[in-house]
């Protein structure tokens, strides 16, 4: 076997292993110590993370973050897959760290003169946009651990209610619309709740608190409960461009009705609690947009004008 490839195969047996002794791989590739224990420092200078253990026991370890054997692509799949983390760039916040900057350099920094020119050639014609959000990288690293490592989380959440303090045990992360939200069973509630991350204020693995094993088989197919939810209708009146810009919302274009001079009317049923949201969205199409039903949605719109009416009026006064 060449050296190359007895490299790339001791690097599979480490990946597999993460604790291994010299003795071990000598007898596995039929090499002597010596040469085996060299090995090891070319793959550690390569930058396979392995360390000694001393004493009893000890031999090598495999840190944490393990390297993963080399993967052969396609040009088509090479372009796809940079394509599909440069638009994780256009998210506020990750998950992931410095992995994903990190990832798509090394991609990209590897790739053949040729590929890498047909990419530069696209980067600025091919893109992935997702609405610009602010929020804590920190809270979500912590997040992805919890569900990595089964862990509960305590957190710290804003709502409209104001900073409350609870123990979940999250199921998954997803983003939409530029935010993330992490479905998670809220231990006070006693329920499938779901939390937006960018309304957590802090976020702490909790590992000696149990964890509900009963838990670890839902996913994000397995949605939080809002049947239990009072619900009310929002009705809204469409201009033909105020249908246009709510047909690409995800909450409110599956309900929309066109009518033959391209304005609309859309009706969905939403939560109570979450009515000022839908509001919102609502709001921001101005004067494109009538909401007729419920009651509460059009206080709410009433509100919004008095405080834009005092706003001006002060400025006016000054």
């Amino acid at each position: 076997m060449q050296k190359a490839q007895r490299l790339i195969q001791m690097m599979m047996i480490i990946n597999a292993r993460k604790s291994f002794t010299v003795r071990e791989l000598a007898d596995e590739f039929g090499l002597s110590t010596r040469t085996v224990t060299r090995d090891l420092q070319e793959l550690s200078e390569l930058g396979v993370p392995v360390y000694t253990v001393q004493g009893r026991g000890g031999g090598y370890r495999l840190l944490r973050e393990r390297m993963l054997p080399p993967i052969s692509f396609t040009e088509g799949e090479a372009v796809a897959i940079f394509f599909a983390c440069q638009s994780l760039q256009f998210l506020g916040s990750l998950p992931f760290g410095g992995g994903a900057d990190s990832a798509l350099h090394k991609f990209y920094h590897y790739m053949p003169a040729d590929a890498r020119g047909k990419i530069d050639a696209m980067k600025e014609r091919v893109m992935i946009w997702s609405p610009y959000r602010r929020m804590s990288a920190e809270v979500l690293e912590t997040l992805l651990r919890a569900i990595m490592e089964k862990s509960v989380v305590r957190i710290r959440y804003r709502s409209s209610a104001g900073e409350s303090e609870r123990d979940v045990q999250p199921i998954g992360l997803y983003a939409s619309s530029g935010y993330w939200y992490c479905p998670a069973y809220c231990m006070k509630r006693e329920e499938m709740r779901q939390f937006r991350a960018d309304r957590i204020v802090t976020a702490e693995l909790r590992p000696d608190i149990p964890y509900r094993e009963e838990l670890a088989s839902l996913t994000l197919q397995n949605k939080p409960d809002q049947s239990h939810l009072e619900k009310v209708e929002l009705v809204a009146q469409l201009t033909a461009e105020g249908a246009w810009q709510l047909e690409s919302n995800r909450w409110f274009g599956p309900h929309l009705e066109r009518c033959e001079d391209g304005s609309g009317l859309v009706r969905v049923q939403v939560p109570k609690t979450d009515l000022p949201y839908y509001v919102d969205a609502v709001w921001s199409l101005g004067a494109q947009a009538r909401v007729l039903a419920p009651l509460e949605a059009i206080d709410l719109l009433q509100g919004k004008l008095k405080e834009l009416e005092g706003l001006y009026a002060a400025d006016g006064d000054g």
